[in-house]
């Protein structure tokens, strides 16, 4: 999987993480090894330019999600076929602030947003209750046991 990283932000981000989660979620989804995606981190001001253009909300958000060629998730017999999955877009300093809000660090914050993000990509939201409950529950064990995976190695 070819999974790009760029950080236009001053906040250090450990590229290989986002890198490592990505190919773990792409993976347990079953898309195909040749599936590529981009994660990019920007400041405020670039996440309000974007936040405005294509939501027409004011203000930073945390995360965006900006699917390409509308793949959806495989399985272990037919994964999905290779493709471009699209970007994903985080704001470290909005997503430090929701951090500190619930209790735990940025990074854990960002690997949660990375993890949603995907899961937007692939096609899943949560405007309905239903929609929430498998998005939610789904993204919590995904990253669960990526970050039980790592702690392990």
């Amino acid at each position: 999987m070819t999974i790009e990283v760029r950080n236009e932000t001053t906040v250090r981000v450990d590229e290989t993480e986002f890198v490592e989660l990505s190919r773990f979620v792409l993976d347990a989804m079953h898309l195909d090894p040749a599936t590529e995606m981009s994660i990019l981190f920007v400041d405020e001001d670039a996440m309000e330019k974007l936040h405005v253009q294509w939501l027409d909300l004011p203000g930073p958000t945390d995360v965006m999600s900006f699917p390409m060629d509308e793949l959806r998730p495989g399985t272990p017999d037919a994964p999905t076929p290779e493709g471009l999955l699209g970007d994903v877009v985080l704001c470290p300093s909005v997503a430090a602030k929701q951090a500190a809000e619930a209790g735990h660090s940025a990074v854990e914050e960002m690997l949660l947003l990375t993890v949603h993000s995907i899961l937007h990509l692939l096609g899943y939201d949560h405007m309905e209750e239903e929609e929430r409950k498998v998005m939610f529950d789904l993204q919590r064990k995904l990253l669960l046991t990526f970050l039980a995976g790592r702690r392990e190695a």
